[in-house]
């Protein structure tokens, strides 16, 4: 199943809910264009959604890490939400947890990127 990314505005923030696999090939080649056009655009406070992804391969905890770098590199963040049981797991095992904040509540997500972030 192929990746699909659809982007929501909450305040300053892009919501990105992602769907499907994030693996090597076509899928972090959909995720890491829908965020270069995000930052292209100068958003610069991204949430990943990350309920309706069902695995992530090495390439795409890569591709997580790339955008988190890149965003940061540009005083961004990107920021992830809703991560399910697999993926919670690899956060805590390749330690990637200590450098994504992670929520379970969007709200309390989008207010993590501060004041101007509310609608």
């Amino acid at each position: 199943m192929a990746l699909t990314a659809k982007v929501r505005r909450l305040g300053n923030v892009a919501v990105v809910d992602l769907n499907g696999k994030i693996t090597l090939g076509e899928n972090t080649g959909i995720l890491r264009d829908e965020l270069r056009s995000l930052m292209a655009q100068g958003t610069k406070n991204i949430l990943l959604n990350m309920q309706g992804v069902s695995y992530v391969d090495s390439a795409g905890l890569g591709e997580l890490v790339g955008a988190y770098t890149t965003a940061t590199n540009q005083g961004g963040s990107v920021k992830l939400l809703h991560l399910q049981g697999k993926m919670k797991d690899l956060m805590q095992i390749t330690k990637l947890h200590t450098i994504f904040s992670a929520f379970d509540d969007e709200q309390k997500a989008v207010q993590s990127f501060g004041a101007s972030a509310t609608a």
